[in-house]
Parts: C-alpha cells; sequence; structure tokens
C-alpha cells in the first residue's frame, strides 16, 4: 500500500517523502513516442495509449508499479507514458498528467491519486472515454474511477493479527497500535487497523473510525487471553514517526508485547525504540508491505510477520485489461464479493502458527518489490 497525507489516499505511501522528479516519461525503445498521434488506436496491430500517474517516482513501491507497467506494455503492444508528482500530495502535476492523456487520445489512465484534487481531471478523462482504473487505494468517491486495483487491508491486517494471537497461546497482550494518522479517516488506515484486532478476536467498536475498541478486555484468537491496548499512535508511515509513536507508547505502558505496524517504514522506527530501550526481545512487531528489505526483517527477527503485497502486478493487470479493452475485449470486473479487484495477499513469517498459512521469506521473495 502506499499511502498518502491526503484524505483520499492514505496507504501506503507511508514511505519515502522524499521529492520525487515530476516527470512523464515513454517508457521503452519499442513504444510509440510521447504524444504519438497513434496512441489512441484501437486495431489490434496499432498501439493502445495507456497513462501510469504515480504519486512519486522514488518510492520503491511506485518504482516496482512503472517497472512491471513497463514490462506488460511490451508485450501487450501499449504506448505507455508515466507521470508522477513531485512529492506525495502533489496533485497538479497529477493534474496536467491526466489533461495531457486526454489530449494525446490515451484509451486509459492508472492513477495512484496524489488527493482528492485530482479527481475533477478523471472526471472528464472519463468523461471523454478514457477508462480510469484506480492502482493501490481507492480514489474518494471510489466512483471517480471505473475500477480500483488493490490489496485487501483488511485481510492484510487480519492475517497479522490472526498470527500474533496464535503467538500469544493464551497470554495476556499489551497492544501498541502504530496508525497512519490519528487527525483524519483514511480507508486504509481503518481497514488495516480494524483487520489486525479482527484477527486477534478484538471488535474495532466503529467501522469509520480508529480507536474505538475496548481498552481492556478478552481476545478470542488462538487460545485467547487478556489484552490491553496501551496506545494508538500516528506515525504518517515513516521511519521517524513509527519510532516516536513507539517510544510514546513505551512511555504509556512499558510492557508492551505486541506492535502492530501500518507498514514496514512504521515498524522499523518501532523496532528502532524498542531497541534503544532495551526492548527489541519483548515485543512482537506485525508489518504490512512485502518490500524485499521488509522480507529480510522477518529472516533477522526484527518483524514476527510482514504481510505482502504486489504493487508490480496492479499496475501490470492495468496495463492489460486497458489493452484489452481498447481491442474490444469486455471491461475488467470486481472481485467476487468485494468493491474492487483484489490482487492478492499473503502472510510471511518464518514459522507456521496455529494452523495458518504461511509463505516463507525465501518463498515470498521471487514476488518481492525494491531491493
Amino acid at each position: 500500500m502506499n499511502f498518502s497525507s491526503s484524505q483520499a489516499s492514505g496507504r501506503r505511501s507511508l514511505r519515502t517523502r522524499a521529492a520525487a522528479i515530476g516527470v512523464t516519461v515513454c517508457l521503452g525503445a519499442t513504444l510509440a513516442a510521447c504524444g504519438s498521434s497513434d496512441g489512441g488506436s484501437s486495431s489490434s496491430g496499432d498501439k493502445v495509449g495507456v497513462s501510469l500517474i504515480l504519486k512519486t517516482l522514488t518510492n520503491p513501491y511506485f518504482v516496482s508499479m512503472q517497472k512491471d507497467a513497463k514490462a506488460q506494455a511490451a508485450k501487450d503492444n501499449v504506448s505507455l507514458t508515466v507521470a508522477a508528482g513531485q512529492s506525495d500530495g502533489d496533485t497538479q502535476t497529477q493534474i496536467t498528467a491526466v489533461d495531457n492523456a486526454i489530449s494525446r487520445g490515451d484509451k486509459g489512465i492508472l492513477i495512484t491519486t496524489n488527493g482528492d484534487a485530482v479527481n475533477a481531471a478523471l472526471t472528464r478523462a472519463k468523461q471523454a472515454g478514457l477508462f480510469v482504473i484506480a492502482l493501490d487505494t481507492a480514489l474518494n468517491p471510489a466512483s471517480t474511477a471505473d475500477i480500483t486495483y488493490a490489496t485487501d487491508n483488511e485481510q492484510a491486517g487480519r492475517l497479522n493479527g490472526q498470527y500474533a494471537a496464535a503467538a500469544l497461546n493464551g497470554k495476556p497482550a499489551v497492544i501498541a497500535m502504530l496508525d497512519l494518522f490519528n487527525n483524519q479517516v483514511v480507508s486504509v488506515d481503518i481497514d488495516r487497523d480494524h483487520g489486525f484486532l479482527e484477527g486477534m478476536g478484538i471488535d474495532p467498536g466503529s467501522k469509520t473510525e480508529n480507536a474505538k475498541e475496548a481498552k481492556t478486555g478478552k481476545y478470542t484468537g488462538g487460545k485467547g487471553g487478556t489484552y490491553t491496548v496501551a496506545c494508538h499512535q500516528p506515525t504518517q508511515g515513516a521511519i521517524d514517526g513509527g519510532r516516536t509513536a513507539m517510544e510514546n507508547c513505551l512511555s504509556a505502558n512499558p510492557d508492551i508485547n505486541v506492535v502492530y505496524a501500518i507498514n514496514e517504514p512504521a515498524g522499523e522506527g518501532a523496532y528502532n525504540a524498542l531497541k534503544a530501550a532495551g526492548k527489541e526481545k519483548n515485543a512482537a512487531i506485525y508489518a504490512i508491505d512485502g518490500s524485499c528489505s521488509g522480507l529480510k526483517n522477518v529472516t533477522s527477527g526484527k518483524f514476527a510477520t510482514d504481510a505482502v503485497q504486489y504493487p508490480g502486478k496492479m499496475a501490470a493487470l492495468g496495463v492489460s485489461s486497458i489493452a484489452k479493452l481498447a481491442r474490444g475485449g469486455s471491461k475488467p470486473s470486481v472481485t467476487n464479493g468485494k468493491s474492487f479487484y483484489d490482487t492478492g495477499t499473503a502472510l510471511v513469517a518464518d514459522k507456521s502458527l496455529g494452523g495458518l498459512s504461511v509463505q516463507s521469506p525465501s518463498q515470498a521473495a521471487s514476488a518481492c518489490w525494491g531491493s
């Protein structure tokens, strides 16, 4: 998931906040030049114009999307144009990229939006006949896009919570909840937080807000036991934010033994704080992302688990879907029983507990992203 600081798109970019150069590039020697007059052609022998519009081009999560989209474009005879914001939250560059896609006559747009301000431009694109696919996080409202390709974030959190409950083996749980924000509501933040609690067998207490669960009680996952929620702290999905959040949580309760982290950077920061306090062996960290470096943290023991997601798969499927649609194929449909197309998740751990299905870090490495 990648998260944005905007209301509309929280996941994921929980990650690097470094500034990226806003750029529009045509990819691959076999792809048509930017602005090519045949970008919108739909005949089977001609290239189909598709725009991939990302939050930034420095975050490894989005670099993975770019890489796999480029590879799929070469297979599908697609003229792919890639654009990105200068930084996370830069909506103006994305709006310009949408308008450029319309002017070029592209057949579709794939976007990881930087905020609701892009919605009007995407509506113009749909009115002009472009098919719009949101990647990673649903737009606000979701109907702004024709379909969303994303991870089931609630399920990712749930897998971590189930494992945490099994690992406790009936022992009392003292839980730190390291969320994305505490001053705005973002779907990925809610879904992952609530999924983790549900996996442990704790009622989140609300369908739309975090931190509404009973702060003490019994968890019913695994063998069951008593729990205390020591804290809910915002991390902004960053390493520094994770460390500060964990420090605050330890000040509130030094006996924390379960740490839910909204993403890998928040988990990294939490580990740093625990290590500085000499408590890194006392608390298990449950993260979400699936980067190659995150899997190494499972191998090393920094993370107990990592619920993985597949950003490259989202982008590749998006390219393929628009190419097929432009050549007379049917529109893509959502996963049965869900409001989006689920690109999958899996739990990575060094061993299975409680009968849960897990992948080893080495097994998951074949689909990880980043370095």
